[in-house]
């Protein structure tokens, strides 16, 4: 666990920062899952830097800062849906994730979330379950003309009565 480690709300002056994790955390820890060609659907090169601020804009995502370095990221929708989780290529395994999904599970049950849910990866399949995510299904998306494969699970939050 990265001890100076912080969570924060999304500021829009990591914008590119979180674009180009994203895009090098891809390239780099899905090898073993995907093709160059799904890679390259899945993260284009390179970043479309405008978009990220788009998007980013309209999600709001927490960020874990390490040394005022973006180490990670991962969104919360309204309804429940976990759009993105990311870590820094060069932070994998180092509880960043882990310290992510925690947060945004407290903030989900401040705002009243009774289900979470996501679409993972090959990748990430397993750190859900570990966090008790049951797999709902499989899917196939297509992106940029190549299919990709991703598991939609959930979570029930709901309090026990």
């Amino acid at each position: 666990m990265l001890k100076k480690m912080k969570i924060i709300n999304y500021e829009p002056c990591y914008a590119h920062e979180i674009a180009d994790l994203f895009h090098d955390s891809v390239h780099q820890t899905a090898r073993s899952y995907y093709s160059k060609e799904a890679i390259e659907a899945w993260a284009p090169t390179p970043p479309d830097y405008l978009k990220w601020v788009d998007r980013l804009n309209r999600k709001k995502p927490f960020l874990a800062l390490h040394d005022s370095k973006v180490v990670g990221f991962i969104e919360l929708e309204s309804d429940g849906h976990i759009d993105c989780l990311y870590t820094h290529k060069d932070f994998q395994r180092s509880g960043v994730a882990q310290s992510l999904y925690l947060h945004l599970e407290n903030e989900a049950r401040k705002r009243g979330i009774n289900r979470l849910y996501v679409d993972a990866s090959f990748l990430a399949k397993p750190f859900f379950e570990k966090h008790y995510f049951k797999l709902v299904k499989e899917n196939i998306v297509h992106r940029n003309g190549v299919k990709l494969t991703n598991f939609t699970m959930e979570k029930d939050m709901a309090p026990n009565e």
